[in-house]
This record gives C-alpha cells, structure tokens and sequence, in this order.
C-alpha cells in the first residue's frame, strides 16, 4: 500500500516518542511504501532522522512562513465567503452540554469545513490573502455579534482570522494521493486527512499518542488576548477534534485513558482499537548495575508538557532525605530555551544546582536508563510514553505522574503520583531510593511486563492487521453521511467514562 503519515511538529525535524513511533512504523513495514507530510513553521527545518529506504517522500506544509497571494489581496469571490461565514456561525457557537445537541454542534462544523474546502477546490486557485483579508474579518465580526451579546475588540478579531488564515493551510493545500492517510494526532494534523478523503475519497486511520484537545486546554492560560480571542481557539479546537472523530474510518488511541477521552467528544465507539506503543527488547538490555550514588534520571523534551519544575521541587525533598542523590536530566530544549532557563533558576533557588546537571541531549537513550537508580517522569500531559516503557525494558523502576496512558504502562511495576504534586513526588522516589530490594524487585517485574505487552513486534503486528481492515472498509463517508450515526454516538458519549469494553483480538 501507499500510506502517508502525517504529524505536526515531530518526525524527521524532531526527536521525542511520536517521531519514535513514526520511524517505527515505516521501517517495520517495509513491504509498504509511504509518505510523510509534515506540518512545520517555516519549513527551515533540518531533518534529525536518517531516512528509511521505503521513505518515498518528505513533503513539509510551512504553517507560518509568510506569503503573497498571486491574485491580490481582500478579493475573495462571494461563494468563497459564503462558506467561510458557514465556518464562522459554527465556530462562534459554543458546544451544547447536552451530548446529541454537542454531536450536532460538531457536524454542523464539520460540513461547513467540507462546504469551505469545496469551494476552494472548484475555484482552482489556494485562497492565500483571502481570510486576512476585510471581507474575511467582516464574515467573522458578524458572525460573533449575531450570536453573542459581548463585544469583540478588533484585536482579537484580526487575532482569530490571522490563526485561521495559518491553520487552513493545511487543508487547503494540494491533497495527498495514497491508499491510506494515518495522522499521528488530532488537530491540525487531520486537515490534511480531510482533504485526501473529501478529494479523493481516501480512507483516513488517526492515531492519538497525547489528547491534543486536552493540551490545548491546558495551554489555554499562557494566551495573551481578550476572552472572545480565547474561547474562539478553543472552540476551534473541540470542533475540529469532534471532525476527527466523525471523519476518520478508525481511530487508534494509544491507552484506554486515551479512548475514554474520544468518547467523550464524539468517537464512534465501533471504529476504535487500543493500540499500544512498543519497544524492541533486544535494543534496551536489562541494566545490570546501578550507579554508585543514588540517581534519579529524567529523558524527554525539555517542555513545559514535561513540568521540570515539579521534578525539580521533588528533587529538593529528595536531597532532605538522601543527601547523596543526584539528579540527571537528559533532553534537547530547541524551542523551548526560555523554559530550560527557567528550570536552572529555580534549580538555584531551591539551592540542589550542584547535584542537577543538565546535560542536553542523551547520546544513547540506554545509556541514560542505566545512568539512573531510577527513572523520573512528573509531564502533566502524556499518551503512552516510549520513555516509561523503554526504561522499563532496562529493568529500571520508574516513577511517574498518573496522566494518559501512564498507569496502564506501568501497573505495579513502579510508582504513579498525581501530577503536579511535587511532594508526593519525592516522597515515591525517596521510598524506593531507601529501598533497595523493592526497587530492584520492581525492576524485573518492569521488563518482564514489557516483554509481556508491550514488545515492537506486537505493535506492527497490530498495525499492519488495521491497515488491512480500512483498506476493505467502505471508503469515502461525507460529513452528511455520518447523520444516521449520531444517536449511537451521543448515547455512547454519554456514557464514556465507564470505560466501554474493547475490541477483541490483537487489537485491544
């Protein structure tokens, strides 16, 4: 088959465990040919992957670069803001408590999407200029007065259309050809899925490492804009979560948490498989020693997602109570400079500097695992982390924050607190650093469940049995043909925290 895998911001420009699992996917199956389209910045970006041979293609769709229309500016055709006005009366709606009322919401966006995307097909020309445009911003200012009674100022209307303007891209851009479209995440990312499948009919597979919806919210207090601005973003965002979940032939999320999630906004609970990341054993040997002093070892971005901040207040309960612990933090920072910053501030203010080192990123990952008496993750915000499984393939216990798929990994192979709890924190790592035949027993019982449930060769056999049954499924389904799903859906919803059965076989 043809597969083009779409992800933003990750593989090949970045490192991190979605651009692990993408590499994983197109290098296991090699009897497959496939296309990797990448939403970037500016497209300035520098390849971090060697790419595999059955890699036919790296296209990379520049999300911010800037650009001049070549039919002028502010000339929109009238059908052209006909359907962009559509978009505007559902974006401006806020979502109904109410499940089938919300389910509705989330259709009537997902057709005037389809609707705008037609319409800019038929023109034949990509409609750059034309929602930073007057007329554009005058669709939007009053499709919010006609269904709110606050006042929107000019800047966050011109806000709203700029973001629109940058975001669209995506599906406005020349569709895809392939067999099948799988996004690695919801979002941005599945307007290119829309587009191959409103085009061309092409089923579309989305997976879910993180709950982008989830993220978005708890990025939502760093926006520096009035309050129409805000709720304008997120909205965008739940709408356009709720498509994804209507669009896709199959959803994929990576943890049961994860699937809990979609039910709640909108997924088909009969187009859904638990797909679980996996590791290669043999590439993460079980650590024989430990190091001399006591260690904690953190692997990952270093992001305000990864909330250094937590583990480092952590830390300073640990030096209390082990004097002698260190701390290593293993991890890139581009993009994120200011927040590495800020960890060696407070590491200073909380006076532990001389036993953190941050020492960037790890020149092998299974160097880093074996560094560490145990393995630290405090993120507030997680799918199913390929660094909780492969330190766990190391035969290190780890000691994590219960969010996404965390507890599911882990199990009573390590320790889970709540996020954002930095007592809690140090006082797991300090239990098991004072103990060390419970640490070393969790150790084995770690890599014993890796080799259990979560081996690489389980995932691709998993995927490959999924590809099969969208490739016969039935194809193409309009936003209108979803309609005579909506009652079962919205019921489903209703109910999706208490935790719906899953699919059989290799699937679940």
């Amino acid at each position: 088959m043809r597969i083009a895998l779409v992800s933003e911001g990750t593989y090949p420009f970045a490192m991190g465990g979605v651009s692990v699992w993408c590499d994983q996917l197109i290098r296991g199956m090699e009897e497959h040919d496939w296309e990797f389209v990448a939403l970037t910045a500016d497209s300035h970006e520098r390849a971090l992957w060697e790419r595999p041979d059955n890699l036919r293609h790296v296209r990379s769709l520049p999300l911010w670069s800037d650009r001049r229309p070549a039919h002028g500016w502010n000339a929109p055709p009238r059908s052209f803001l006909t359907a962009y006005g559509r978009l505007c009366e559902a974006l401006v709606r806020p979502l109904d408590d109410d499940p089938r009322r919300a389910q509705e919401d989330r259709l009537v966006f997902t057709e005037a999407l389809q609707s705008l995307f037609l319409t800019v097909r038929d023109l034949g020309v990509e409609p750059v200029g034309y929602l930073s445009g007057d007329a554009a911003l005058e669709a939007l200012v009053d499709a919010w007065r006609a269904a709110s009674s606050d006042p929107i100022s000019l800047r966050d209307a011109l806000e709203t259309a700029n973001l629109l303007d940058h975001f669209l891209r995506a599906l406005f851009a020349q569709p895809v050809e392939a067999d099948i479209v799988h996004s690695s995440m919801n979002g941005l990312s599945m307007l290119v899925g829309f587009a191959a499948n409103w085009a061309h009919g092409t089923p579309l597979i989305m997976s879910e490492h993180g709950i982008y919806l989830r993220e978005r919210y708890l990025m939502r207090e760093a926006q520096e804009c009035g309050r129409p601005a805000r709720f304008l973003r997120l909205n965008l965002f739940r709408l356009l979560a709720g498509a994804g979940y209507l669009v896709s032939d199959a959803l994929a999320p990576h943890s049961r948490y994860n699937r809990r999630w979609q039910l709640q906004n909108g997924a088909d609970p009969a187009r859904m498989w638990t797909m679980y990341n996996g590791v290669e054993p043999d590439l993460f040997p079980q650590a024989r020693h430990e190091p001399d002093v006591p260690t904690i070892v953190f692997l990952g971005r270093i992001d305000p997602i990864k909330d250094l901040h937590t583990l480092l207040r952590a830390f300073a309960t640990v030096k209390v109570a082990v004097p002698q612990a260190r701390l290593r933090i293993f991890g890139g920072a581009a993009g994120n400079e200011a927040y590495l910053s800020s960890c060696r501030e407070l590491a200073e203010e909380l006076g532990v500097t001389a036993d953190v080192s941050f020492e960037g990123p790890a020149p092998s990952p299974v160097g880093a695992y074996h560094a560490g008496s145990l393995i630290a993750l405090s993120s507030i915000s997680e799918g199913f982390p390929y660094t909780v499984v492969e330190a766990m393939a190391c035969g290190r216990t780890v000691v994590c924050t219960n969010v996404g798929g965390v507890m599911e990994a882990v199990a009573d192979s390590g320790l889970v607190v709540p996020p954002k709890d930095s007592t809690a924190f140090g006082d797991a790592c300090v239990e098991l650093l004072l103990d060390d035949t419970r640490r070393r027993r969790m150790g084995s019982r770690a890599r014993d469940r890796v080799l259990r449930s979560f081996t690489l060769e389980r995932s691709l056999a998993a995927y490959r049995e999924l590809y099969d049954r969208v490739s016969e499924g039935r194809g193409c389904r309009t936003a209108a043909e979803l309609e005579p799903v909506l009652s079962s859906i919205a019921g489903s919803a209703s109910r999706s925290f208490s935790g719906a059965g899953q699919q059989a076989g290799v699937l679940s």
